[in-house]
């Protein structure tokens, strides 16, 4: 049985039983976290990598000559060098639909966040003013009831299609956009044609070039001033800024993350210094996946990858 490293366990969080992946190897290395450069040190009689967001980049991966196997625990690719693992003939697998139930649940909690206008009404409330409410309640900010009202979708995948299942139990219309660069081949509306009668627009595709900066200036100045923006995809697929700027200038009702182009964004974004503002948007810190069911749904899905990667070899 094969030797496996994992290089940043505690990206799984805490209490996540490893049994699954320890059952499959003969020995299991777990180290909380790597850079690359202990990387290169830590998988160097490693057959396989297990591996979260550590970069294995083309140089790192030339001086682990016994590495046979990379499973990634996580769906994104990105960190990974695929054309130099292909060339020294490393596997590599990632682990996919392990979070949506948990994702799903996330973004739609964002949505009927955004839909009644809880930020809002939380700094209100916060601040006193329904202590000092003449009346019963308060209605500053109207509401958005979700019945009837057009959802759409950029992703058709397990993710987007669970998403659209809870949205239509709300009694929301639900259309899924074309796939983005690949319109002309697509026999579904495009976003530019669905965009202007959206009332809500949920993102949950890749980011490539297709999709950078997909929801932009010129197509937000098209939307709804109700229209709540929601990405639980990729940070970048909305340009941020402009987004900000469209909420802020009342041209769309509100904008929920729960991505940013850098993560942890150390340096800041925009966004995070706008919480402060009285503004219907929702940061969340990329945490839609990380229910404890998901998190050990990683495990397994990861055990299963090096088993079969096993009985093919």
């Amino acid at each position: 049985m094969p030797n496996a490293v994992i290089l940043d366990a505690e990206s799984l969080g805490p209490q996540i039983d490893l049994a699954a992946i320890r059952n499959e190897v003969s020995n299991l290395d777990i180290f909380g976290q790597s850079t690359t450069q202990q990387a290169r040190e830590r998988l160097a009689n490693a057959d396989i990598a297990i591996v979260n967001k550590v970069v294995l980049d083309a140089d790192t991966l030339k001086q682990l000559p016994t590495l046979k196997l990379i499973c990634v625990l996580a769906t994104g690719l990105n960190n990974i060098d695929l054309d130099a693992a292909k060339q020294q003939g490393i596997e590599v697998k990632n682990v996919t639909a392990y979070g949506t139930a948990s994702v799903s649940q996330h973004t739609l909690m964002l949505m009927l966040t955004l839909a009644n206008r809880l930020p809002l009404y939380q700094r209100d409330v916060a601040a006193g003013a329904w202590q000092r409410s003449d009346f019963f309640c308060l209605q500053d900010y109207p509401t958005l009831q979700l019945a009837s009202k057009h959802l759409v979708m950029v992703g058709q995948g397990e993710l987007g299609s669970e998403v659209a299942r809870l949205a239509e139990a709300l009694g929301m219309r639900v259309s899924f956009a074309a796939r983005p660069g690949n319109e002309a081949n697509d026999q579904r509306a495009s976003l530019d044609e669905l965009l202007p009668d959206a009332d809500v627009i949920s993102l949950h595709c890749p980011l490539n070039e297709s999709t950078k900066h997909l929801i932009n200036a010129a197509r937000l100045a098209r939307a709804k001033s109700s229209l709540l923006l929601i990405n639980c995809a990729r940070g970048g697929i909305i340009d941020e800024e402009a987004a900000l700027a469209a909420l802020r200038n009342h041209q769309i009702g509100g904008l929920a993350v729960d991505v940013l182009p850098k993560e942890p964004p150390r340096d800041g974004h925009p966004l995070l210094t706008a919480l402060n503002e009285p503004l219907n948007l929702i940061v969340t810190p990329h945490n839609a996946w990380i229910t404890p069911e998901a998190r050990q749904n990683v495990v397994s899905l990861t055990a299963d990858n090096i088993r079969q990667w096993q009985a093919s070899h």
